[in-house]
């Protein structure tokens, strides 16, 4: 019963972050925005997710890792899991060295002072975003694939 849990917490939280992270790259056309739209939004999920989203990370990890172990038996569920966990890891390691970093300058920018390379910045951001939410979609399917299955 406990590893049932353990899958199901699994999928629900990794569709969770799979599916925050597409809101993001799919709701939110920062190349539109002028310096100060984009500088309002920007802080505004920045303040929103900074924190909340890689512990979010963190314990579809963990949970995608403990799934994996406890079918271990079944080598196609376990070495999926195991590829979907590495997935996510490696979107949280783009996360914390590149988004991060970015967010931590956009947070000390003011709309009244508008950066020389902040379109650059902005561009950078994004590029990473969309890598980061397609390896945790795509860790999401192998998830959800490996719950389906028995």
């Amino acid at each position: 019963m406990i590893i049932q849990i353990v899958r199901f917490a699994s999928m629900i939280l990794s569709g969770l972050l799979a599916g925050a992270l597409l809101a993001i790259m799919l709701g939110f056309d920062t190349k539109r925005f002028s310096f100060p739209s984009y500088l309002e939004q920007q802080q505004n999920i920045i303040k929103a997710f900074n924190v909340i989203m890689p512990l979010l990370g963190l314990a579809v990890i963990i949970l995608t890792i403990v799934s994996a172990f406890s079918q271990k038996s079944n080598k196609p569920i376990f070495v999926s899991l195991l590829i979907a966990a590495l997935l996510l890891i490696v979107s949280g390691l783009i996360t914390r060295f590149g988004n991060q970093p970015i967010n931590a300058t956009v947070m000390t920018w003011s709309a009244n002072a508008e950066p020389p390379n902040w379109s650059l910045l902005r561009d950078k951001w994004l590029n990473l975003h969309i890598i980061r939410t397609a390896l945790s979609f795509f860790a999401f399917c192998m998830i959800g694939w490996c719950s389906l299955k028995k």
